[in-house]
Parts: C-alpha cells; structure tokens; sequence
C-alpha cells in the first residue's frame, strides 16, 4: 500500500522576514536552550519522541558513530525548548555551503503540541538559523534558512512555518509505502 504525500519546502532569504511569535509569559515555564555537547543519546530521543507518532524514519536506522559525526559537524546545532524542565520539543539547525542554512528537524513531543511552544521555539530557533556564523567561525554568514514539511506532519506545521515569514518555493507530490509510526520506542 501506498500513500499520497505532499512535501513544501519554505524559505526566508533576510532576517527580517523573520515574523516571531509572540513570547511566553514568564509564569509559562518555557525556555529555549542550545544542547552544546553533541549526544547522540539525547539527539535520537529527541527524534523519536518527537517524530515517533508522525513517521519520521530515515535516522532510526542510524548508529551511535553516524550521530556523532553529524552532531560533530560544524555548524550543526539542537536547540531543545523546556516546560518547566522538561524537554518539549526541538529544532535541529544545519549549515550548508554558501550561507545556508537548513531547519533539518522541528517538532514538540505530542504532549506539549497545541500549548503555544511551537510558534515560540521557531521563532527562536529560526533566529539562531539566522546568527548562526556568529557561533561558529569560519562558516558564511547566513544568506538563506529553509525547511520543508509534509502532508505527514502535524496539521499546524505549514501555517506555523507561514506565519513566522517563510516563503513557499517549491512543492512536490509523490507516493510513498505506507508505513506505521514507529512511536518513540520501537514497538510503541
């Protein structure tokens, strides 16, 4: 079986097409934190937490060495949005040639999706995408911060993407097998 899925990749080429969300109140409890040691362990609990009931599948086929060198790479950073010390959710950034950079990965763990935090943890993570050679010398400044997202993703995800300033450039319809969300575990 198959089934029909719609990916749109979304672009900013300026910071300020950046549109934030607004910003929590204190009492919310939520806060952005950039995870500095690369961990494989925490990245694939992330992934899987939060991409667990949506069919993210591509890295959980990875090991450990696979993690760590993606982690390693320059450029790569995983900011993790917190609820009162408890991780939420995440935006994965990864620098690319000429000025780029890519929103690998952005999602909340189910739990913590239609509270607010999404709009928030972009709109931080989108402006880190954006001073990202600030942390790292030797990259190019950012130019271009783009992502995609896909008929498989949450029901909000296209909108939120919208609403913070990115621009569609390009969509593409295709098959792909049907597969069961693998959950955060396997068997889950």
């Amino acid at each position: 079986m198959s089934i029909t899925v719609t990916t749109w990749s979304l672009e900013q080429t300026s910071p300020a097409d950046l549109a934030p969300a607004t910003r929590p109140d204190a009492g919310s409890g939520i806060r952005i934190v950039r995870s500095e040691v690369p961990s494989p362990e925490f990245s694939r609990f992330l992934y899987t937490a939060v991409g667990g009931d949506v069919t993210w599948t591509d890295r959980l086929g990875w090991p450990y060495e696979r993690w760590q060198a993606f982690l390693d790479r320059p450029g790569v950073e995983t900011w993790v949005a917190y609820v009162r010390g408890t991780p939420a959710g995440y935006i994965e950034l990864e620098a690319q040639d000429e000025g780029v950079v890519e929103i690998s990965y952005f999602g909340l763990i189910p739990a913590f999706r239609g509270r607010r935090v999404g709009g928030y943890l972009l709109s931080e993570g989108t402006a880190r995408a954006w001073d990202l050679a600030e942390r790292w010398p030797g990259l190019t400044p950012t130019k271009r911060v783009w992502v995609h997202t896909c008929s498989k993703d949450g029901p909000y995800a296209l909108d939120n993407y919208r609403r913070r300033g990115f621009r569609l450039f390009g969509t593409k319809t295709e098959e792909e097998p049907e597969v069961p969300a693998p959950g955060p575990w396997p068997d889950a």
